[in-house]
C-alpha cells in the first residue's frame, strides 16, 4: 500500500478495528544491534524497522558499536546511525533492543528509558536475563519463546512472539515458476564448501539443476537480494532467507549447514511459520538423497499459494503496526510502574558479573570508559560505579594470577 506515513498512521490509529488508542502520536525509538557493517538478517531487520518507524512518522535512531554497508544505507534515509550512545543527546521514549550487551549499554546510558528485548536466535544472543527496565521479552519464533520461558526470572506476563516481517514493496512478486524447476539458488550467509554447499551441489547435480550460491562465507554477499530472487525457480534457504524467497514466489526448500528441512508447502506453512522457517525444522541430516526427496516435492502451483500467505501474513506493513503498538503499552506500563533502584542495582551487578567472565581484552575497553558515564545515573550512580571499578578490580586480580 503506497500512502503517506503520518496518513496511514492517523487512520489506522483511529480505526474502529484498533479499541486501544495511543497516548501520544509520534516516538523517538533507539533500535540496537551488534553489527550493522555486513548484510544478514538482523541487519535488516534493523534497516527495515527503522524506515518503516519513519515512515510512520516517529523518530528512529540506531545504536551499533560497529557500522558499515548497513548503517550507510539506514542514514542515507535521514535516520541517525551512531556508534556512541553519548552522541544521541535527547533520551528516546523507548528503546527496541537487539544483542543483549547493547541493550543493556542503552539502558545504562539513558536510565529513566523503558525496553523491550527482542531473542532472534537462541545460542547467538547471549543469555538474556531480568532487567527491571525491560518490560517485554519478544521472540520471533516458538523456539525462541521457549527459550526465554525456561528463564525463571522473565516473567511469563512479559513474553510475546512476533514474527518476523519483509518490505513487499522491495521483494515483488516474479512470474510464474515453470512446471519443472530449472535454476536453484542457495541463499546463506553460512554456504560454503566446508558447510552445506557440496550436499545441495550434488542434489542438485543429480536433479539436473543449475546452482548458484549466494552469502558472506561463499565471497557472493549482495546487498540487495530482491533483484537476484526473481531469477531462480527453487531456492534452498531458511528464516528470513527463506522468507524473502517465499514471499518472491520461489518454490523454497528449508535447508542450512546444521541440516535439511522440507520444502515450504501449503499443507505445513502454518507449523513451519510458528518456527519461522529456522532452526527447529531443520531435523534432517545434511544427506543428498534427503535433499532430492524434498525437490521431488517440487510444484509450481503450490509455491504461488505459498507466496500469496507469505505476502498476505508476513508483510511488514502489518508487522510495524504490532510494534508500534506495543511501544505505546510498555511506555503505559512504565508509567505506572515504580522506579525499583535496588532491583537496577542488583540486575546490573549481575550483567558486570556476566562481563567479568568475558576476556579480558574484549570488554575492559567498554568497562574502563563506562565508570565515569555511570556516576551520572539519577540515584544509582555511584553505587554503580563502585560495582563497575570492584569489577575491573577483578578481572586484573584473575589476569595477575595467571601471567
Amino acid at each position: 500500500m503506497q500512502v503517506n506515513g503520518r496518513t496511514w498512521f492517523r487512520q489506522w490509529n483511529t480505526s474502529d478495528n484498533h479499541k486501544r488508542p495511543f497516548t501520544r502520536e509520534f516516538l523517538k525509538i533507539l533500535i540496537t544491534n551488534l553489527y550493522l557493517d555486513s548484510h544478514g538478517g538482523t541487519q535488516a531487520v534493523v534497516r527495515d524497522l527503522a524506515i518503516w518507524l519513519r515512515r510512520l512518522g516517529h523518530t528512529p535512531l540506531v545504536y551499533s558499536p560497529r557500522l558499515g554497508v548497513v548503517s550507510q544505507e539506514i542514514a542515507s534515509h535521514g535516520i541517525a546511525v551512531t556508534d556512541r550512545l553519548e552522541r544521541l543527546g535527547a533520551s528516546p521514549d523507548i528503546i527496541h533492543g537487539q544483542f543483549y550487551n547493547e541493550t543493556i549499554r542503552a539502558l545504562l546510558q539513558f536510565p529513566l528509558v523503558p525496553a523491550i528485548y527482542v531473542v532472534h536466535h537462541v545460542s547467538a544472543y547471549g543469555d538474556p536475563f531480568f532487567f527491571p527496565r525491560i518490560l517485554r521479552y519478544v521472540a520471533v519464533d516458538s523456539r525462541c519463546r521457549e527459550f526465554l520461558e525456561t528463564k525463571p526470572e522473565i516473567p511469563r506476563s512479559r513474553v510475546e512472539v512476533v514474527p518476523n516481517a519483509i518490505d513487499m514493496e522491495r521483494f515483488q512478486p516474479r512470474s510464474a515458476l515453470p512446471p519443472r524447476p530449472r535454476r536453484a539458488l542457495l541463499f546463506s550467509n553460512y554456504a560454503a564448501a566446508h558447510t552445506h554447499v557440496p550436499v545441495v551441489r550434488e542434489a542438485c547435480r543429480r536433479m539436473g539443476l543449475s546452482l548458484d550460491v549466494i552469502g558472506r562465507a561463499s565471497g557472493t554477499e549482495i546487498a540487495n537480494p530482491e533483484t537476484v530472487l526473481p531469477g531462480y525457480d527453487l531456492v534452498f534457504a531458511k528464516a528470513r532467507c527463506a522468507l524473502e524467497a517465499a514471499a518472491v514466489g520461489c518454490a523454497t526448500l528449508l535447508c542450512d549447514f546444521t541440516g535439511a528441512g522440507p520444502m515450504v508447502t501449503t499443507s505445513n506453512f502454518d507449523d513451519l511459520r510458528k518456527m519461522n522457517f529456522g532452526q527447529k525444522a531443520l531435523t534432517r541430516p545434511l544427506h543428498a538423497q534427503h535433499i532430492i526427496a524434498e525437490i521431488e516435492r517440487y510444484d509450481a502451483a503450490d509455491a504461488a499459494r505459498v507466496s500469496e500467505r507469505v505476502r498476505k501474513e508476513a508483510s511488514i506493513a502489518d508487522s510495524i503496526l504490532r510494534w508500534a503498538s506495543l511501544y505505546e503499552a510498555v511506555l503505559a506500563e512504565s508509567r505506572e510502574l515504580p522506579r525499583d533502584a535496588d532491583a537496577e542495582l542488583r540486575a546490573t551487578g549481575a550483567y558486570l558479573e556476566m562481563l567479568s567472565r568475558w576476556s579480558y581484552e574484549s570488554r575492559v575497553e567498554w568497562e574502563t570508559a563506562q565508570l565515569e558515564r555511570l556516576l551520572g545515573i539519577p540515584v544509582i550512580g555511584r553505587s554503580l560505579h563502585t560495582l563497575a571499578w570492584r569489577a575491573l578490580m577483578k578481572w586484573k586480580g584473575k589476569r595477575s594470577e595467571h601471567s
